[in-house]
């Protein structure tokens, strides 16, 4: 098994601190994007969770094509609206259905149960847009990317951050997380080390 990557609070601040890919971030990563409070759904999702403000329909699409086999199936519709992220375990998986059926019924103009590029690109063209749910803007990213775009950048975006100011509940919470982390990960060496791990053993095999 690979050693999980340990990473200290100190370690931690150079890591986030360090520049963003520009391309998936659209340029200074620390700039805060701001879109038209009429803007349609996909243009607040790239400006809020991607940092980009200037996009056509193939770049949102394989954007969001996130196994790169040029279709969205089910799946890829639901990570794309956030619908895989901790922050939407209170909606229900009708509901979650509900945003398939959706966004099939308008872009999948074959009837095969997926959306290709074309045929999100013909839709596109005529106008069609992804729609706004109301489940918020898409969170997609893993916990280091949420992190860093919707909380480092907006709160801790200088040179010269310090660990005495890393200090919000964001802050505690991410550190915490990875302080939990590194605890399992000594746990399960130190039982490596030892040759048996008891909870790997049965319990009809173990001696009280």
């Amino acid at each position: 098994m690979g050693r999980l990557l340990r990473i200290s609070l100190s370690a931690a601040v150079i890591l986030l601190g360090c520049t963003l890919d520009a391309a998936a971030h659209g340029g200074d990563e620390h700039q805060q994007v701001v879109v038209a409070p009429d803007a349609d759904w996909a243009t607040r999702h790239m400006a809020e969770e991607h940092h980009i403000t200037a996009f056509d329909s193939g770049t949102f699409f394989a954007l969001h094509d996130y196994d790169s086999t040029g279709v969205w199936n089910a799946d890829d519709i639901k990570r794309t609206y956030g619908l895989f992220d901790p922050s939407s375990s209170h909606i229900s998986e009708l509901k979650k259905q509900g945003v398939v059926k959706t966004v099939l019924s308008m872009f999948d103009i074959n009837h095969d149960g997926v959306v290709s590029a074309e045929e999100f690109h013909t839709k596109d063209a005529e106008g069609v847009k992804l729609p706004d749910f109301g489940m918020g803007p898409g969170h997609h990213g893993d916990d280091e990317y949420e992190y860093e775009i919707h909380h480092w950048e907006k709160y801790h975006s200088g040179d010269d951050v310090k660990e005495e100011d890393l200090t919000h509940p964001e802050d505690i919470e991410h550190f915490k997380h990875h302080e939990e982390m590194e605890a399992r990960q000594e746990q399960w060496e130190r039982e490596e080390r030892s040759g048996i791990v008891e909870r790997n053993i049965p319990a009809k095999f173990r001696i009280n």
